[in-house]
C-alpha cells in the first residue's frame, strides 16, 4: 500500500470574508497548498447542516449539505447577488448565530433571481437526488413554519405525515435550491483537488440526530414507540473519564427491520457519502459490533446495556453493493473483543491517537507510534482532542517529563517532534489536523465533548504557504508520495 500523508480541517475553518469558511476561492487555494505540499489527503467534518449546539454530528440531515459553506463570492459572481447583498463580516472564531441570522436572509435574495430562470440542470438535479431531496425540502419547510422547533411537537398530521404536505413542498422549493448550488460548488472543488492529486476524506456520523428528516420520514428504521418517541437512546457508559456517561440521544437503529430490508437504508446512505468523498470515516465505528442502548427516560448513561450489532454481514452487503469502498474504522475507546475482531473482518484500517500513547508505559502502548500496524491511520489528536500544544501544556510536569523522556527529546517543538515520529511510522496514512501543522495552543482546540457552547469555531488566518517547505520535507523523508 501507498504511504501517504495528510491534514484534517473542516471547511468553517477556512478564512474568507464572510464570518464561516467556505467553497470558495479560499477553498481552492487550501487544495494547492495541499499538493505544493505533497499532501494527498484532505480530511473534513462531517458536511451536513448544522443546527442546535452547532455541531456536524446532530444535524437535520445526513444526506444534505451545509447551506452556510455556499461561497457567496461565486453567487455574485453568477449575478445571483449583488456586492451589496451580502454582509462582510471576517470574524474569528466563527459565530453561528450571527451566520445563522445573515446567511439565510441573504440566500433568500440570490433564490428570488435564480428561480426566475433556473439554469438547464436544475431540474435534472432535482430529479436524481428526489429520493431524499423532496422529503428534506418538505421537512425543512415545515420546520421554518414551526419556528424550527423539532418534529416531535409538530400537530399530528404533520408528524405522522398524514396531512397534506404540498404547501410545505413548495416551500421547500427554496431549500432544493440551497442544496442544488453547495453540491455545484462542492463536487467541483472535489474534483479540482481530485485533478491536483488530493483525495478528501470525509466523516460520517454513525447515529443520525431524532429531529431529522431520517427519523421522521422513516421511523421504522429506528427504534420508536407508536407515537414516534423514542424507546432507547445512544450513548457510552461512565467510563474514567466521566462518572455519568455519556447520553447522546441518538435514536437507535432497528437492526431487525434493516437486515428484512437488506441493509438498503445503508447502503443508500453510503452511495451518497461516496458522492461527497473518496474515503468515508464512520465515527464510532464500535456500535457495528456492539452498541450501548440508555432508556429513553434516563438523564444519565449509567443504566443500558450493551446489544450485537450487525457485524460482517451489513459491510459484505455495501461492499458488494458499492465496489468495496475506501472506509476508515474509528475504533476509539474502551473495545470488547467483537470490536476488534469485526475490524479485523473488515479489513478497514483503525485509528491511533499519540496523544494517547503516554501511559506509564508507553513502549507497551498500542498508540504509541512504534506500535503501530501498516493498516492504520494516524493522528496527533482528533477534532475532540486539544491541540498537541494545549494537551502538552496541560500535562502534570511529571508526565510532560515523561513525553520528552520517551520520545529523546527536551527541547521547546514538541508538536513538530511527535508530527515527526507519526510520520516516521509504520501506518500506511497519517494525518495531522492543521492546528497542529501550525502548532496553535489550546484557544484552536475545536470541540470539548460533552460541552455545549463554543465549540466547532476555530478559523485559521494562517500563510499557509510558510508551511509548504517544512511538509514536504517531511513527507519525502519518510516515503509518504
Amino acid at each position: 500500500m501507498e504511504r501517504k500523508a495528510g491534514v484534517l480541517m473542516h471547511i468553517s475553518s477556512l478564512p474568507n470574508r464572510r464570518g464561516i469558511g467556505s467553497l470558495g476561492k479560499a477553498a481552492y487555494e487550501f487544495v494547492d497548498f495541499l499538493a505544493d505540499a505533497k499532501l494527498s489527503l484532505w480530511q473534513v467534518l462531517p458536511l451536513c447542516p448544522t443546527s442546535y449546539g452547532d455541531s456536524p454530528y446532530q444535524s437535520p440531515s445526513a444526506l444534505a449539505g451545509n447551506p452556510y459553506f455556499i461561497d457567496i463570492d461565486t453567487l455574485i459572481a453568477e449575478k445571483l447577488l449583488r456586492p451589496q447583498d451580502a454582509k462582510v463580516y471576517d470574524v474569528a472564531p466563527v459565530d453561528y448565530a450571527a451566520v445563522y441570522f445573515e446567511r439565510f436572509a441573504t440566500l433568500r435574495k440570490a433564490f428570488k433571481r435564480f428561480i426566475k430562470a433556473p439554469p438547464a440542470d436544475y431540474e435534472s438535479f432535482k430529479a436524481e437526488n428526489s429520493f431524499w431531496l423532496d422529503d428534506y425540502a418538505t421537512f425543512m419547510a415545515l420546520k421554518e413554519a414551526h419556528d424550527m422547533r423539532a418534529w416531535e411537537s409538530w400537530e399530528d398530521g404533520y408528524k405522522f405525515r398524514t396531512a397534506d404536505l404540498s404547501e410545505f413542498a413548495e416551500k421547500g422549493e427554496f431549500h432544493k435550491f440551497l442544496q442544488y448550488e453547495f453540491f455545484k460548488q462542492w463536487l467541483a472543488l472535489k474534483a479540482y483537488a481530485n485533478g491536483k492529486g488530493v483525495k478528501i476524506v470525509g466523516d460520517m456520523p454513525i447515529y443520525v440526530a431524532y429531529d431529522s428528516v431520517e427519523v421522521w420520514s422513516s421511523p421504522k428504521q429506528f427504534l420508536l414507540n407508536d407515537d414516534l418517541s423514542r424507546k432507547v437512546v445512544a450513548g457510552v457508559p461512565p467510563d474514567y473519564f466521566s462518572a455519568d456517561g455519556q447520553l447522546w440521544g441518538n435514536p437507535i437503529y432497528d437492526w431487525g427491520y434493516m437486515r428484512e430490508h437488506n441493509y438498503d437504508w445503508w447502503v443508500m446512505r453510503m452511495s451518497m457519502a461516496l458522492k461527497l468523498y473518496d474515503v468515508v470515516r464512520i465515527d464510532h465505528f464500535r456500535a457495528f459490533a456492539d452498541y450501548y442502548v440508555i432508556p429513553a427516560d434516563r438523564t444519565d448513561a449509567r443504566v443500558g446495556e450493551w446489544l450485537p450489532g450487525p457485524g460482517i454481514e451489513l459491510f459484505d452487503t455495501i461492499r458488494t453493493a458499492l465496489d468495496d469502498p475506501e472506509i476508515i474504522a474509528e475504533d476509539l475507546g474502551e473495545l470488547h473483543d467483537c470490536v476488534r475482531e469485526l475490524v479485523r473482518q473488515t479489513g478497514f484500517p483503525g485509528m491511533k491517537i499519540m496523544q494517547f500513547a503516554f501511559d506509564a508505559d508507553p513502549y507497551r502502548n498500542d498508540f504509541y507510534y512504534t506500535n503501530y500496524p501498516r493498516n492504520c491511520v494516524a493522528y496527533t489528536g482528533t477534532h475532540d482532542n486539544d491541540t498537541t500544544r494545549g494537551w502538552f501544556a496541560a500535562l502534570p510536569e511529571h508526565e510532560r517529563e515523561r513525553v520528552k523522556s520517551t520520545l529523546g527529546y527536551y527541547g521547546d517543538e514538541i508538536t513538530a517532534t511527535i508530527i515527526d515520529r507519526l510520520f516516521s511510522s509504520q501506518a500506511d496514512t497519517v494525518i495531522i489536523p492543521m492546528q497542529d501543522y501550525l502548532d496553535l495552543d489550546a484557544s484552536a482546540r475545536m470541540n470539548i465533548p460533552s460541552t455545549l457552547g463554543g465549540n466547532w469555531a476555530w478559523r485559521s488566518n494562517a500563510v499557509w504557504t510558510e508551511l509548504t517547505g517544512r511538509i514536504r520535507e517531511l513527507v519525502e523523508k519518510y516515503g509518504r508520495e
